[in-house]
C-alpha cells in the first residue's frame, strides 16, 4: 500500500511539473486529489488494513496528499507570474513608434506667430524685448507719458479702471517710462503685450496686441525712425514698400506722425484684375501705425535716471499686432482671431 502510494505521488508531481496552464494544473488536481482519484481512496480504505499497517499507511497518504496540494498551489502561482510576463511583453507599447493615427500637429496662432516675426525684425535691428504688467498705475499709463489730466482716453468709458489709480493699461507705452527707470540711455528696446480698450466692433476688440518701439541716444533723428520703420515694413510686407510720414498728434511725441507703408496688393491703386484695390481703398499707401520724436516732457519724469532732454533725444512707434496680421493675410474681421474656429486658424501656419 505504502509503496503504491509513493507511486502516485511521483505521478502527480510529475504532471503537476508538466502542467502549462491553470486549466491543465486543475485537470492533475481532480485526477489525483478529486474524490474518485485512488489516493483519496487509498486513504477511504485504511480502516481495512490491519492495524499495525494503518498508522504507517495513513501517514504516508496525507503527507502525500499535502505535499501535492502545495504542489499544486506553488505551481499555480507560478503559471499566473508566466501569464502575466507573457501579456506584458505581448502588450508592450513602443513609445517611440508614431503614433496610429497620427496626432495632429499643432501650430502658432496667427497672432503669436504674426509677433514673433515683428519681434526678429527688430532684434536685427538691434532691439531688445521688454515686458511690463498689464494692471498698471495711471501714472506710467498717462501721466508719465504726458497725457494732460482731460484727455478721453483717461474717461471710464475709454478705459478699464481697476481703482482709481489702477488701470488695465491702454498701450505698451508704460513699459518704455519703466524700462527708462532701470537703465540709463542708450536704450533700445520693443514692447509686445495684451492692452485693453472699451472698444468692440470689426477692426476693434477689448482686448488686443501691440508692439511699442523706443529708442533713446545721443544723436537719434526723425530720419533714424523713418529708416527702423522702411527696413520693418520691407521685412513684413516685401522688399518694395516704401513708406511715408504725415504728421499727426500723439500726447508722448513732439513731433508726430502717423506711418504708411506703400501698398502691397496693387499697383497706383488698382489690383492685377483691374479692381480698385480693397486694402488701401485706391490710394496705394496703408496706414500701420503712430510714431514721433520723444517729447521732451516725457524725458523730465525720468531725468534722474539720466534722460537729460537737453543732452539725449529719441523717438518711439506703437502698431496693433491683429492690424499688421489682418493686412498681411487678408482678415476682414478682428473677431476671427478670437472666436477660436478650427476652420480659419488652420489656414494659417
Amino acid at each position: 500500500m505504502i509503496d503504491r502510494i509513493g507511486e502516485l505521488r511521483e505521478q502527480a508531481q510529475a504532471a503537476i511539473a508538466a502542467a502549462e496552464s491553470a486549466a491543465a494544473l486543475e485537470e492533475v488536481r481532480i485526477r489525483y486529489l478529486g474524490r474518485k482519484a485512488d489516493l483519496p481512496n487509498l486513504l477511504r480504505g485504511v480502516a481495512e488494513l490491519a492495524p499495525e499497517q494503518r498508522g504507517p499507511t495513513g501517514k504516508a497518504a496525507n503527507q502525500a496528499r499535502q505535499a501535492l496540494e502545495a504542489l499544486i498551489e506553488r505551481r499555480a502561482g507560478e503559471l499566473v507570474a508566466q501569464e502575466l510576463d507573457e501579456r506584458l511583453t505581448q502588450d508592450r507599447v513602443d513609445v517611440t513608434l508614431p503614433g496610429d493615427p497620427l496626432p495632429a500637429v499643432g501650430r502658432l496662432h496667427l497672432l503669436t506667430a504674426t509677433r514673433r516675426e515683428i519681434e526678429d525684425v527688430f532684434i536685427g535691428l538691434g532691439f531688445n524685448v521688454a515686458e511690463g504688467p498689464e494692471v498698471e498705475l495711471v501714472y506710467y499709463n498717462f501721466d508719465a507719458l504726458n497725457h494732460d489730466v482731460t484727455h478721453p482716453a483717461r474717461d471710464h468709458t475709454d478705459t478699464f479702471y481697476v481703482h482709481d489709480d489702477v488701470v488695465l493699461r491702454t498701450h505698451t507705452s508704460p513699459v518704455q517710462i519703466r524700462a527708462m527707470e532701470l537703465q540709463p540711455p542708450p536704450i533700445y528696446i520693443i514692447v509686445p503685450g495684451r492692452v485693453y480698450r472699451r472698444d468692440s466692433d470689426l477692426t476693434h476688440t477689448p482686448q488686443f496686441h501691440q508692439i511699442e518701439g523706443l529708442a533713446v541716444d545721443d544723436d537719434v533723428t526723425m530720419a533714424d525712425l523713418q529708416g527702423t520703420l522702411l527696413a520693418f515694413a520691407r521685412a513684413i510686407f516685401g522688399e518694395e514698400r516704401k513708406v511715408r510720414l504725415r504728421p499727426h498728434f500723439f500726447p508722448f511725441t513732439e513731433p508726430s506722425v502717423e506711418v504708411d507703408v506703400s501698398c502691397f496688393n496693387c499697383v497706383d491703386g488698382v489690383t492685377a484684375d483691374g479692381q480698385r484695390c480693397p486694402i488701401c481703398k485706391g490710394t496705394s499707401w496703408i496706414e500701420i501705425l503712430g510714431a514721433g520724436m520723444i517729447d521732451p516732457n516725457v524725458f523730465g519724469y525720468v531725468r534722474e535716471y539720466g534722460y537729460d532732454p537737453e543732452r539725449i533725444q529719441g523717438f518711439a512707434f506703437g502698431m496693433g499686432i491683429e492690424r499688421i496680421a489682418m493686412l498681411r493675410h487678408g482678415v476682414p474681421d478682428l473677431r476671427l482671431f478670437y472666436d477660436n474656429d478650427i476652420r480659419f486658424l488652420e489656414q494659417f501656419g
